[in-house]
């Protein structure tokens, strides 16, 4: 495993002496033990302390203290993750997680996979943050438990549950650009059944999505805003003690200005809508069953353009997907056994696909366990799918605790993706002859957990074989090579809650005899930094976040640099009454002007007032 750590001089000493002093402060601490469960991890219920991959979980409060206002910006704030957007709210966005691509990532929404067969992304653009409980990020290869798509990592989202009796919440906020949002959601529950809505508007005049440095001579010099409207549904029955009925609902539609030149003004609208039927119980003792049947849709409307080379109308994605999951106890840990099928068809404006469909067939067995000092993770899965035929992905992991403190891990997995649509057959463009992408993966951990605070380094070696080269007539490069280090913290300090990562990433063409050879890949930095720090202050909150990330390139030939740049974000909020909190929040203190793709705009010193209330 070859790195070649390379932080800024003055960023690093600092980190570490700030969590030095953390350290040192801490020995004293009592232990607390560590409650948070994973489902994403392995599929199975799993306490997160017994997870070997690194698991990152946002709760709603965690949400609601960020007051991000996209999926993409919230996620962007963990360690591990970058993001490139093209400009502002509704505006195409792209997710790195440990420098992989944006293709790389599955999301999922309740299980249920939420993403664009035609250009092979997770939908992060058009979801409604309100609708939002908990969110679990789980970076590394996961092919061998979802199969397509989980290339480099899993985000999954869950939806908001009613709890016991009635509750309600409500939300209003306003900003710059004339930001405006409005959200409302009740539900209730008795032990029996149980039903939640959430609805949410949001509204901006937003910023001119481009500048003069835009490629294409695609820029306009005018305000791109952005409208959304959506809202979830669940509802759960519970017919016997022991098991349960459900059905989640999310509809989403977006409108979004864009720049693609002047002469018009560029509009396009997205809708994300999404439902799923389930039902989860015990067999006998020991043996829990779910089966699912899930519908998705993805749409991209192109509603206007000035350029030429776009055609009007719907770009679509209609996933289907039946699965079902038996988890077993066994004395070794908990045996997952799944067996999922998937149906994906796809349209566009003007010429079609020449392939409009295909199918994927699934099998995969799992294992996870933990006794004493071990921990344990197995998983191998069979995908056969109507384009390429049969792909098998496996993984192994282990973790040892040196200490009631201490403990390490180490893991070696396999992953796969398959080419979108558009890398295949969009006309002009694609490349029929494409394969899937092929990846070994492998990472070594450290942790320590103390009391209040935990503390985490690994250290990955990706290697790829078949990675998809961008822009038209893509080809499958030989080798791409990703290496990296995160470092992370999260504790509690003398009243201060306290969070602090440092990344380390070097994604680069090893396909030799290229002319990229050595090459960072696109858009994304080597280097952040992200510090974060809350008080409370009786009635009061307040908070700061620094994020701090070195330059990238916007091409694979590293001739077209962006620079570095760093950010600071201040945040307070004060409870008025126990139900109402009054927040205010100020993005980019400093005002600094950067670019995470070449040409587009992100904001500058943005303000924003929000209140919020919430039945307890």
């Amino acid at each position: 495993m070859s790195l070649s750590v390379s932080f800024r001089r003055a960023a690093v000493p600092a980190f570490f002496s700030f969590l030095s002093a953390l350290l040192c402060a801490s020995i004293a601490a009592p232990v607390a033990a560590q409650q948070q469960v994973s489902v994403t991890a392995t599929r199975t219920p799993t306490r997160a302390s017994d997870v070997v991959a690194e698991v990152s979980i946002i709760d709603r409060q965690t949400i609601d203290r960020s007051e991000a206002r996209s999926l993409a910006e919230l996620l962007s704030q963990q360690a591990g993750l970058q993001f490139a957007s093209n400009g502002g709210l509704g505006k195409t966005a792209s997710l790195f997680i440990r420098g992989l691509e944006s293709r790389h990532t599955l999301l999922l929404v309740d299980g249920v996979r939420v993403g664009s067969a035609t250009v092979g992304t997770p939908s992060l653009d058009n979801l409604p943050l309100e609708a939002i409980e908990r969110i679990e990020i789980v970076r590394g290869p996961m092919s061998s438990l979802y199969g397509n798509g989980a290339f480099g990592g899993v985000i999954q989202v869950f939806t908001r549950q009613a709890t016991q009796g009635l509750s309600s919440n409500a939300k209003l906020a306003a900003g710059s650009n004339r930001y405006g949002q409005a959200a409302a959601g009740f539900g209730f529950g008795n032990g029996v059944v149980d039903a939640a809505l959430q609805l949410q508007h949001t509204d901006t005049r937003g910023l001119s999505a481009t500048n003069p440095r835009v490629p294409f001579g695609n820029h306009n010099p005018d305000r791109d805003g952005w409208r959304q409207t959506g809202g979830s549904l669940r509802l759960g029955w519970r017919p016997v003690a022991d098991w349960r009925v459900e059905m989640v609902s999310l509809q989403s539609k977006g409108e979004t200005q864009l720049d693609d030149g002047p002469g018009a003004e560029a509009r396009a609208g997205l809708e994300n809508r999404f439902s799923v039927v389930s039902a989860r119980g015990s067999v006998m003792p020991g043996w829990t069953t779910r089966l699912s049947l899930s519908d998705a849709t993805d749409v991209y409307n192109t509603l206007a353009s000035a350029s030429t080379f776009a055609s009007l109308g719907k770009t679509q994605t209609r996933s289907r997907q039946f699965g079902w999951e038996n988890t077993v106890a066994t004395p070794l840990g908990s045996l997952l056994a799944l067996a999922e099928r998937t149906t994906e068809k796809v349209s566009r404006p003007g010429t079609p696909y020449v392939v409009r469909d295909r199918e994927i067939d699934g099998l995969a067995l799992g294992l996870s366990g933990a006794a004493q000092a071990h921990a344990w993770q197995a998983s191998l899965r069979r995908d056969r799918n109507s384009q390429f035929g049969g792909i098998t992905t496996g993984a192994l992991a282990y973790g040892y605790a040196l200490s009631p403190a201490w403990r390490v891990g180490a893991s070696y997995g396999t992953s796969q993706v398959l080419p979108s649509f558009n890398q295949l057959y969009f006309p002009n463009f694609g490349n029929p002859n494409l394969l899937p992408e092929e990846g070994k993966h492998s990472e070594l951990s450290l942790r320590w957990t103390t009391g209040e605070h935990s503390l985490r380094a690994a250290v990955y070696d990706y290697r790829y074989r078949g990675f998809i080269s961008s822009g038209p007539q893509p080809v499958n490069l030989p080798r791409v090579d990703v290496d990296g280090l995160t470092l992370s913290y999260q504790g509690r300090y003398q009243g201060l809650d306290l969070t602090a990562s440092v990344d380390h990433t070097d994604p680069r063409s090893a396909t030799q005899g290229s002319a990229n050879l050595g090459k960072q890949l696109a858009r994304r930095a080597k280097n952040a930094l992200r510090l974060g720090l809350d008080q409370q202050v009786g009635t009061w909150n307040v908070g700061a976040s620094l994020a701090a990330f070195s330059h990238r390139f916007d091409d694979a030939a590293n001739t077209r640099r962006l620079g570095g740049y760093a950010t600071m974000d201040l945040r307070a909020d004060w409870a008025l009454t126990r139900d109402l909190r009054l927040g205010a929040r100020l993005n980019n203190l400093g005002g600094k002007v950067y670019e995470t793709v070449l040409g587009y705009n992100q904001p500058g010193r943005e303000g924003f007032i929000t209140l919020r209330y919430a039945m307890r």
